[in-house]
């Protein structure tokens, strides 16, 4: 495979499993006790690779008091906070686009190259 675009394609594999993190935990904003999960992007084994690692985020949510049948008990609320996630979910979209973007170029270039031999 074409290294330039191996390596996008593998960008555009990390970022869509950031996005669907994202998406979760934007989900899950009023779950009560819910953990958020973020993914962060690292190299890969293979040279021009990116991986993604997921991980829980155990910080406590904000505990409020609610009234049920039992009487008033305090309940942990989701960690997730939506004025981390828009930004981070506006950033992979940028990262998503470079990375089409270089699919697209190097599409491009074969085109000619293949082009120019015949």
């Amino acid at each position: 495979m074409v290294t330039g675009i191996h390596s996008a394609l593998s960008g555009l594999l990390a970022l869509q499993q950031k996005t669907a993190a994202t998406a979760h935990n934007t989900a899950n904003v009023n779950t009560d006790g819910y953990k958020k999960v973020r993914v962060t992007l690292h190299e890969g084994v293979a040279p021009g690779t990116v991986e993604p690692r997921a991980e829980k985020i155990e910080t406590p949510g904000p505990v409020v008091q609610e009234q049920t049948a039992a009487g008033p008990e305090m309940v942990e609320k989701s960690n997730v906070d939506l004025a981390q996630e828009m930004p981070n979910l506006m950033l992979s979209r940028r990262y998503y686009q470079a990375n089409l973007k270089v699919v697209q170029s190097e599409d491009e270039r074969l085109g000619s190259l293949l082009n120019i031999k015949s």
